[in-house]
């Protein structure tokens, strides 16, 4: 057991903040545990630490170093842990370890393959960090999102299934029919045939000050940071499915939610749409548009917002922000790589590949299966590909069908 004091600064409501604390649990490392919650003296102290940001967790080491929403790469990285593999090769490689990935390992290794997950940070992806799931067949009340993805990983582990984690992917090769991967700690993995399910990010607004008050205002992750604004206003941005319920769940904590929707009506389910409207709490402000966040002392104040039918600017207050506007795919590791990718950087499968356009090198007397990228014998699955439709039952649905597909590809090399 590695000999380490680390005291731990965060709260119980925190996705990251458990996750911290299952990394730390996993390889037996002590630490103390401070809710800001319950400890006025702690909350202070992060906010100090991270000049007048509450950003959690902040963890605190034996040498006086500091470490902030730290990845699990990071406290690996800091506590000396060399994150790798048994081996180099294996039947299959899985990059990401969300719900796509780690169906698609679990229905692999039943069918006998040796299966690798290379995860960067969290077991689970963007699920894991959801407060609720309400629409999982099987579940007939909501599930937690990180209950939801220990479950899928225990069960992962049960059928022998490697998780690679804390280890970030920075390229990817193939030759011959050996699919290769690199990582940034300068280890390579192979595989006869590779997943890529790492999933999507969330997008950004790219307006002055967006980036100075991330953390101290601006967020991306209701459950994660929703607590800190009990009894204040605060405005979600975006009006797709994620606004609406995130906006509905921050009304557990908040006086009023205004919402920033650029177009004229919602994109999202009937019933949800329903639910805000009629919330006293949430109030909807249609073809709006976010300028530029305004603070004092480190801390977001106001919202200048401008509508874009009548080009009028006003000032909205507002101690927080939550940004929902779509997602970017995590696929910056693909760049010089073979594999075709759509404008945003999503990863183009199947038919898509040879419709109206030559087949890729290596198709010529095929055509690619669903969801074959264009590269043969390596595919992909979940928010990452083109035309999913970013839902974790349908990731679960792509992971078991990739799983399906490359079973069959190991079949012909």
């Amino acid at each position: 057991m590695i000999e380490t004091a680390i005291t731990m600064y965060g709260a119980y409501w925190c996705p990251d903040c458990r996750r911290s604390k299952h990394f730390l649990g996993e390889h037996q490392i002590p630490y103390r545990w401070v809710d800001i919650e319950q400890e006025s003296e702690g909350e202070q102290f992060v906010i100090e630490a991270n000049h007048g940001r509450r950003i959690i967790p902040t963890l605190v080491f034996e040498d006086g170093s500091i470490l902030v929403e730290p990845s699990n790469a990071d406290l690996a990285a800091k506590l000396g842990l060399k994150m790798v593999a048994s081996r180099s090769h294996y039947d299959l490689v899985i990059v990401g370890g969300g719900p796509a990935g780690l169906t698609a390992a679990i229905f692999s290794t039943r069918e006998g393959l040796d299966t690798l997950i290379i995860e960067r940070a969290a077991i689970g992806g963007q699920a894991a960090l959801t407060e609720k799931i309400d629409n999982m067949p099987g579940f007939h009340e909501s599930v937690a999102g990180i209950d939801f993805c220990q479950r899928l990983r225990q069960q992962a582990e049960k059928f022998g299934v490697e998780i690679l984690q804390a280890q970030d992917v920075v390229s990817l090769h193939s030759h011959d029919n050996y699919h290769c991967v690199n990582t940034a700690d300068g280890s390579q993995y192979s595989g006869n045939a590779l997943l890529i399910s790492t999933g999507s990010r969330y997008r950004r607004l790219r307006v002055p000050g967006e980036n100075a008050y991330l953390g101290a205002g601006v967020h991306f992750c209701a459950s994660c940071d929703g607590a800190f604004y009990k009894g204040k206003q605060i405005a979600v941005v975006g009006g797709g499915n994620s606004a609406t319920e995130e906006s509905l769940l921050l009304t557990k904590y908040a006086d009023k939610v205004t919402m920033l929707v650029r177009g004229g009506e919602f994109n999202a389910s009937k019933i949800i749409q329903e639910n805000v409207l009629a919330d006293p709490k949430i109030e909807v402000r249609w073809h709006t548009e976010v300028q530029e966040f305004i603070g004092e002392k480190s801390k977001l104040k106001r919202v200048l917002v401008r509508n874009n039918q009548t080009g009028q600017e006003s000032l909205l207050t507002a101690e927080g922000a939550f940004i929902f506007i779509g997602m970017m795919p995590n696929t910056d590791f693909l760049n010089g790589s073979d594999i075709n990718t759509n404008e945003w950087g999503f990863i183009i499968t199947g038919h898509d590949l040879v419709h109206d356009r030559d087949h890729p090198a290596g198709f010529e007397e095929r055509e690619p299966a669903f969801l074959e990228t264009s590269v043969p014998g390596i595919f992909a699955a979940g928010d990452v590909r083109d035309g999913s439709t970013k839902q974790v039952a349908a990731a679960i649905g792509e992971g078991s069908s990739a799983a399906t597909m490359i079973h069959q590809y190991l079949k012909t090399v």
